[in-house]
């Protein structure tokens, strides 16, 4: 991910049902900008292997990928944590789950980790669907506490993982 990303994730971040799931509305482009333009800078991740990768299809822009190593960032992580964000047209192709299987093989192959995590509302069908299909697996619920809920909260974030070794079985 580069600084020329940024209208991307601007306007990725403005629909609704993008972020239906991570803040229950659409990020305004300035809330937007002020979100990623530092991450679109900042080349600390890529010292250690990891970060954001953004994608395309017959040249337009699909969304972004992570692995993000936990904070502060040392020089060798043994996890990390797997996301991603696709435009709602590319939902449903099996993007999301191309994506996220080439970021867990290079978190894996040629980074070395020795585990990565995922997590999501747990009425987040969709996401947890990429997940079981990268083999990870559900290991807590967590009840979080909101300032401002959004609906599906109360059944909680759920957690999954994959082990390095579980991924070369």
């Amino acid at each position: 991910m580069r600084p020329d990303h940024l209208p991307h994730l601007v306007e990725l971040d403005g629909d609704p049902e993008v972020m239906r799931y991570l803040i229950g509305r659409a990020r305004s482009p300035a809330q937007a900008r002020r979100e990623w333009a530092p991450g679109c800078e900042s080349t600390a991740a890529d010292a250690v292997g990891l970060g954001y990768w953004v994608g395309f299809a017959d040249g337009e822009f699909v969304g972004w990928w992570c692995a993000s190593p936990p904070e502060p960032i040392t020089q060798a992580p043994s996890t990390a944590e797997l996301g991603w964000r696709l435009r709602r047209e590319f939902w449903g192709c099996g993007l999301a789950t191309e994506g996220a299987r080439a970021v867990v093989e290079h978190s894996f192959g040629t980074v070395g980790l020795g585990s990565v995590t995922a997590e999501t509302m747990a009425v987040n069908v969709g996401s947890r669907g990429v997940m079981r299909k990268l083999g990870m697996s559900h290991v807590r619920t967590e009840m979080r506490e909101w300032d401002d809920p959004l609906p599906g909260t109360e059944q909680g974030e759920v957690i999954y993982e994959l082990l390095r070794a579980d991924w070369r079985g």
